[in-house]
């Protein structure tokens, strides 16, 4: 990946490397990177709804279209890299990670106000089932373009307590299965 990161940003692995004081410090700088382009690239597209579960959908649907991309696979290493430790990158990683969750619990907690989300479990619980339902189905269906994002969004409707079949039509529309 390194390999990969250096030659986009037009050096070597040993020049990139003296752009920064230290390893940590260049895992710091490729955090702040992929956390500043989901922010252009998912956060400004969720900014622009106004309704709390279109906002939600809207994040299911740009987040897995991010995640197409190896960009995404940076936070993710680092997260599981680092998880449950005192070290600076676990420290920025789970920043940015209780910050998804914070947007989450106020769009659930919105949700459930304007009576477009129901009532249940605690907040922050849904707003982490909601994340989970992102995240592991994003994984589970990678390569599966187009229909990653409608899954990815039918999975968070669910976490949300929503009908995931109105997120997806052709889903609504699949035959039952029958048993003989």
């Amino acid at each position: 990946m390194l390999e990969q990161v250096a030659r986009e940003a037009g050096y070597t692995r040993g020049a990139l490397y003296h752009q920064f004081k230290d390893k940590q410090d260049l895992a710091l700088a490729a955090l702040q990177w992929v956390l500043d382009t989901w922010e252009q690239e998912v956060g400004r597209q969720v900014e622009q709804e106004s309704d709390p579960v279109a906002a939600l959908l809207t994040l299911a649907r740009a987040h897995t279209v991010f995640c197409r991309r190896d960009i995404a696979r940076v936070a993710m290493a680092l997260r599981l890299e680092f998880s449950g430790q005192d070290h600076p990158i676990a420290h920025e990683v789970e920043k940015g990670y209780h910050a998804l969750t914070g947007t989450c619990v106020g769009f659930v907690e919105a949700g459930r106000e304007a009576g477009s989300i129901p009532d249940g479990p605690p907040a922050r619980d849904v707003a982490l089932a909601y994340i989970g339902a992102i995240e592991g189905t994003s994984i589970a269906l990678a390569g599966q373009v187009p229909q990653d994002a409608a899954l990815v969004a039918a999975a968070a409707a669910g976490a949300l307590g929503l009908d995931p079949r109105a997120m997806y039509p052709s889903y609504a529309a699949a035959p039952k299965e029958t048993h003989s």
